[in-house]
């Protein structure tokens, strides 16, 4: 089969498309054939080495979580999957996976759940990990409800784009932060407000908000504790929030890593199939272009999510 892969750290020029054997699935892993794979940062920061001190990678490394397609073979005591089961979900190496740019992978069951029934592969491959992401911040952590505010940093990102849609569907007023170009972008998705990060300064406008959801990082984190109110939360995908800060200030500090879980995937489902979420992919390459796009990733701010579509 064809896989992408990498046999060091650097820029996308060091991804490959290569001809290597298919995974046999494991103990409680499924074989999937292949239809869709998206690119997350955390894929490029890997390849570049930003984290090759805590997590470092066994060469060849073939790329990729998100990851949608067919089920065509079952490993030991896997019971909630069938051959021939729609499924999206997670397959990082990092995992025990075998990685998602690929015609074949071996994914685990406990990452993985069916594939929401209103939308397509390339759609479905583009969830996993911003959508599991949201839903850890904004339901579990933050536990958003009906009538609370929140600003949602990068709404125009993939998680962002998600985040909005989440928070308006659970009754908050949404206020996010985008690029010029972008900001009819996320009112389409339902924000209330949208702030150009370029032009306006963002807590100089926003007040006693109840909660921050950051995907950006940087001084941006900083200045978000100005627009919370005591007793408000703070979640960031980049590390936690100044916790001195935090707690000088009487407000909840959490740094986010996302776990994506069949739990997750499936609530992720029902949000999608009742129409709460529609994910948007802004571009879609073939498995042969796949260095190209990462360029395309890594280049810009591309408005949802950059998806490699594997099979026709």
């Amino acid at each position: 089969m064809k896989a992408a892969q990498y046999n060091r750290y650097g820029g996308p020029e060091v991804i490959e498309i290569k001809n290597v054997q298919n995974p046999i699935p494991k103990k409680g892993q499924v074989l999937v054939e292949v239809h869709a794979a998206s690119l997350n940062p955390f894929d490029y920061r890997l390849r570049l080495g930003y984290m090759k001190e805590n997590i470092p990678l066994d060469f060849p490394f073939t790329i990729g979580g998100d990851y949608s397609g067919v089920v065509t073979d079952l490993g030991e005591d896997v019971s909630e999957f069938k051959i021939g089961d729609e499924i999206y979900g997670q397959a990082l190496v990092l995992i025990g996976a075998s990685g998602a740019i690929a015609e074949f992978t071996a994914a685990n069951a406990e990452n993985s759940a069916l594939k929401p029934e209103n939308v397509d592969f390339i759609q479905a491959a583009s969830l996993p990990l911003v959508g599991s992401s949201v839903i850890q911040a904004l339901e579990e952590h933050i536990k958003l409800k009906s009538g609370d505010k929140i600003l949602i940093h990068g709404g125009a990102g993939g998680i962002g784009h998600i985040a909005v849609q989440l928070a308006k569907h659970l009754g908050a007023y949404v206020a996010t932060t985008a690029g010029g170009d972008d900001i009819e972008f996320v009112k389409s998705f339902g924000a209330d407000e949208a702030i150009d990060y370029k032009t306006q300064k963002f807590e100089e406008l926003l007040h006693d908000f109840d909660a921050v959801f950051d995907t950006v990082g940087g001084e941006t984190v900083e200045r978000s504790f100005k627009v919370l109110r005591k007793g408000g939360v703070i979640v960031s995908m980049l590390g936690q929030p100044n916790p001195d800060l935090a707690k000088e200030q009487g407000i909840t500090s959490i740094g986010q890593n996302t776990k994506i879980t069949s739990e997750r995937l499936k609530r992720l489902g029902e949000l999608v199939d009742n129409g709460a979420i529609k994910p948007h992919v802004d571009k879609v390459f073939s498995l042969e272009k796949t260095k190209e796009a990462f360029e395309y990733l890594e280049s810009g701010h591309p408005k949802g999510k950059v998806v490699v579509k594997i099979r026709a």
